[in-house]
């Protein structure tokens, strides 16, 4: 069956209805899912085993049976692991009915049928007795409900009404607990990302300061959390202004509750500054005695930072302070981190909110409408004052038609072509000799080798000695549909990567001269130079504002020699990641990428397809 779906166009801004398959939104969220990344996050796998083994062995010393509450279970992995640890009996909840239906499958595949029942219902719903979902409470629960923040995804109110409905009183839980830490930092790279800097210009009358309207200034901002590879982040970019504090514990083994709280730390700073920025993680303890930990930990908080996992589905946090506040060393504070049933947010305080009765239950919100209109990047970007140099020293010597190729609904580098669809429109208005700035652009490729953002597409085949094959096959599937097949965004400046073909234009857009009517095709190929593994494309855009002045919002660095890739922090960039990667090395026989790129103007699409041959005969 068919259906029409109402899609804001983000190039051409009109809205389209599109004829889809009834199923289009399941197979959107499986294509663009983090199953893959967490099957293959071998520090989690074998961190639950072990938790799982100890719990199931701590039932059945006691003379009990080891009944399995399991509540989203995805493919089946925790399940399938408490069975062969020696569970007598798994209730697997999975809400996702995609998913629901391959770990049917994934179970049945390995043998697990009689000893695990997938519920294909919200936990909420499940019932208990003799005609419910369960005919009794479990008394071990299993979950893996976290997201970067740990509760983003609802994990607390779905622990409250398990241990109230559905497992029994001090029941086993894996894992047991949890605790979220916390770090206080100045930093201007981050507070960019937050607040806007005064913008300074150059001009014959000397400097010229345009300064933010004040209740920008005073906004708080957005009580969002900034998830983010913070491994990537430099130690130069930040200065530590607490030790690392653990700021509340979650004990899953007991009645959990999702109601409003806050939690403070007192703490001496370690220098003096501006407080404006909190970094955040968590870790989760598997057994009682907290023996078997898995951390989200960065490399500077960790305990053995040359052994990280990678890891896509679990990050980091960046929260921001409402305002930045000065601090003083030996001058004592208090943090304090509130939350309620789905975000966290701190404050910074003199003393603690139990000692002085002021508590701040409400979340911070954006008054200014900046924050709700612009991404963090957006903010970085208008801050960086390089980019802004840029753009003056094109504007000294033209009159001319100015926009700028920013968009809050452009996700892909090509939505932002949207300018060119505006241009258009007022074609018009403009008079003889009216100069258009960016004056064009371009569409920029290279090829890649990813040191860890391969794995959210690599196939899994076998999870910890389990078949997981049906659920490579359903991603597999589900990439197969039209959007799910194209290039995907990705901010690469947190995602490592070497150059294994030089960086190439692929295609122009004369921004001088309205929308073509009629498509703008581009075929060629790309030698790959250098050995490795081919994951994929990536593909930015560089806007010309000037003959001599161009702005990438791709690579920023192009010298030759140099293999890793500099991507400009402020924008993301697409990937087009191929089915198969190559691991071939280019010696014996020249090794290309053929590419087909095709901007069809009336849609504002910009379709491709990349190829990877070469002539040799040998395998990898």
């Amino acid at each position: 069956m068919k259906v029409f779906c109402g899609r804001a166009n983000p190039t051409t801004g009109s809205v389209e209805w599109l004829e889809e398959d009834e199923h289009y939104d399941y197979h959107q969220e499986i294509a663009r899912s983090s199953y893959a990344d967490m099957l293959h996050d071998k520090d989690r796998n074998i961190k639950y085993y072990q938790g799982i083994r100890a719990a199931v062995s701590r039932v059945k010393d006691r003379g009990q049976k080891a009944l399995v509450l399991d509540i989203g279970t995805g493919t089946g992995l925790l399940s399938m692991m408490a069975v062969t640890a020696g569970a007598d009996f798994c209730y697997a909840i999975e809400v996702f009915k995609p998913m629901a239906d391959a770990a049917v499958k994934i179970v049945e595949r390995n043998g697990f049928t009689d000893k695990i029942k997938i519920i294909n219902k919200h936990s909420t719903e499940v019932t208990i007795g003799p005609d419910g979902d369960m005919p009794c409470r479990a008394n071990i629960l299993i979950t893996e409900l976290f997201d970067t923040e740990l509760i983003g995804e609802g994990a607390l109110p779905s622990y409250e009404h398990a241990h109230r409905h559905l497992v029994q009183e001090n029941c086993e839980a894996v894992p047991h607990r949890a605790t979220v830490y916390a770090q206080l930092v100045e930093s201007r790279r981050m507070w960019s990302w937050n607040k806007l800097f005064p913008v300074r210009v150059q001009t014959s009358c000397g400097e010229q300061v345009i300064v933010p309207p004040l209740e920008l200034e005073r906004c708080p901002g957005a009580p969002s959390v900034y998830d983010i590879q913070l491994n990537q982040v430099s130690p130069t970019d930040f200065t530590a202004l607490s030790d690392v504090m653990p700021m509340f514990s979650v004990d899953f083994s007991k009645q959990v509750s999702s109601s409003a709280a806050c939690h403070s730390r007192q703490f001496e700073p370690l220098a003096s500054g501006r407080a404006q920025v909190v970094l955040s993680w968590w870790d989760i303890e598997m057994d009682p005695e907290g023996k078997i930990k898995c951390t989200m930990a960065p490399f500077w908080a960790h305990s053995d930072p040359e052994d990280l996992q990678w890891r896509d589905h679990w990050m980091q946090c960046v929260y921001f302070l409402p305002q930045e506040e000065p601090v003083v060393q030996g001058s004592s504070l208090c943090l304090v981190a509130h939350h309620d049933d789905y975000c966290v947010w701190y404050s910074l305080q003199k003393t603690s909110p139990e000692k002085n009765g002021r508590v701040y239950p409400a979340r911070p919100v954006c008054d200014c409408q900046a924050h709700l209109l612009w991404n963090r990047p957006r903010f970085g970007e208008i801050n960086d004052q390089d980019r802004t140099d840029q753009y003056v020293q094109a504007l000294r010597t033209v009159s001319l038609l100015l926009g700028e190729p920013f968009f809050t609904t452009s996700l892909l580098p090509w939505h932002n072509l949207y300018f060119w669809y505006v241009r258009t429109a007022v074609d018009q208005q403009l008079g003889p000799g009216a100069v258009v700035m960016p004056q064009a652009a371009s569409l920029h490729a290279v090829v890649v080798e990813f040191r860890d953002l391969w794995r959210i597409r690599s196939p899994c085949g076998d999870c910890e000695g389990f078949d997981v094959h049906i659920m490579d096959d359903m991603i597999k599937r589900a990439l197969d549909f039209r959007e799910s097949k194209e290039a995907e965004p990705h901010p690469l400046w947190e995602y490592p990567c070497r150059r294994l073909s030089e960086p190439q234009q692929i295609m122009t857009f004369d921004f001088r001269h309205p929308v073509p009517l009629h498509p703008v095709r581009a075929e060629g190929s790309i030698e790959l130079r250098r050995p490795g593994r081919s994951h994929g494309a990536v593909l930015w855009m560089e806007y010309h504002l000037t003959p001599d002045s161009t702005i990438s919002t791709g690579l920023l660095e192009s010298a030759e020699d140099k293999e890793d890739c500099c991507w400009n922090p402020h924008c993301k960039q697409a990937v087009y990641f191929f089915t198969s990667p190559d691991c071939r090395a280019p010696q014996g026989g020249p090794r290309t990428v053929s590419y087909t790129v095709e901007f069809h103007p009336r849609t504002g699409d910009v379709t491709m397809d990349f190829t990877l041959s070469d002539t040799r005969k040998d395998g990898c």
